[in-house]
């Protein structure tokens, strides 16, 4: 069992992300940090209550995360992909009001309670990340075992601008310092997730047989997320569900293929949130300490196939 503490911004694919960690035997969510992203902080915390009410885990932690970058830019949202609320079509069927919403204090509370036994899990922006380092300092998460992150883009074409992923384009600055203090960090950019599609006869299928509690939403939010990457990308035919598969590679270790290198991210100018690291056959030697997993291939008809179990068991780890 890994103990995982996920950041998110509960668009569709972060949502699929936290419903997939909240189905698997194998993994126990023991928070949920919410904030800005692809919809505002406001939308990511009421899915995230949603999913966890659905899920009937409601004992699990949601921390509310930042409103936006640490620069104090206005932060830029993408209803057209994940819709108004973050789930596609899909409004919540109540207002999210009697729920406990911790500070980020809450996030140093979580490790210091798993010494040496937590996974954290970033598959949104970086900021909420970078906070806890800024705020504590660089032994914030010294007793954390690893971090898999979803993020950046690597001799690949970025998804934002020509060479940025978005999470790392919406907080260059936090990206940059989470990758430099961080420890352990397994990264998986746009080369592999960008593969990680999951085909619509899946969807259909798993909609119309599984006893998820999740299932009504599947369909409608992938939906149309698909319809607006049809819109991006010409020709495409299924969606990537990029973070889902950060999540899945924690429990499956031979899915993704990794490359230790260090990565930095570009902060300003027209290379803003642009990955790089030095993929020379004889790189400049760095601290092994300073080297991150940057994951280079993935086995995705293994990937399709670990979700479509997943999500086809039905069951939520109940606590």
């Amino acid at each position: 069992m890994y103990n995982i503490l996920m950041f998110v911004d509960s668009g569709v694919d972060d949502s699929f992300a936290l419903m997939y960690a909240l189905m698997h035997p194998q993994l126990n969510v023991v928070g949920v940090v919410s904030g800005y992203g692809n919809i505002t902080k406001e939308e990511s915390v009421a899915n995230t209550a949603y999913l966890l009410r659905l899920a009937g885990r409601q004992d699990i932690p949601i921390i509310a995360g930042s409103s936006g970058p640490l620069s104090g830019e206005i932060a830029q949202y993408y209803p057209e992909i994940h819709g108004k609320g973050g789930l596609g079509p899909i409004q919540l069927p109540f207002e999210i009001k009697d729920v406990d919403v911790y500070d980020i204090n809450k996030i140093i509370e979580i490790v210091n309670a798993f010494p040496n036994n937590l996974i954290i899990v970033g598959v949104g922006r970086q900021t909420d990340l970078a906070l806890p380092f800024i705020i504590y300092g660089t032994e914030a998460f010294k007793k954390v075992n690893a971090f898999y992150f979803m993020g950046g883009a690597f001799l690949v074409p970025g998804n934002i601008t020509a060479e940025a992923e978005a999470n790392f384009f919406s907080d260059p600055i936090a990206a940059n310092i989470v990758m430099e203090r961080g420890r352990n960090i397994y990264l998986h950019p746009l080369n592999i997730t960008n593969k990680a599609v999951i085909p619509p006869d899946i969807i259909n299928y798993i909609a119309a047989n599984s006893k998820s509690p999740f299932t009504h939403l599947l369909k409608p939010a992938y939906d149309y997320y698909l319809n607006a990457y049809k819109k991006n990308v010409p020709g495409i035919q299924a969606a990537p569900l990029h973070d889902v598969l950060a999540v899945s590679a924690i429990v499956n270790r031979n899915l993704v293929k990794y490359l230790p290198r260090r990565v930095t991210v570009e902060q300003f100018g027209t290379a803003r949130g642009k990955s790089t690291a030095d993929f020379r056959p004889k790189p400049s030697p760095e601290p092994k300490e300073t080297l991150d997993w940057i994951g280079m291939e993935a086995d995705i008809p293994a990937f399709i196939e670990d979700f479509t179990r997943i999500f086809m068991a039905g069951k939520t780890n109940h606590k």
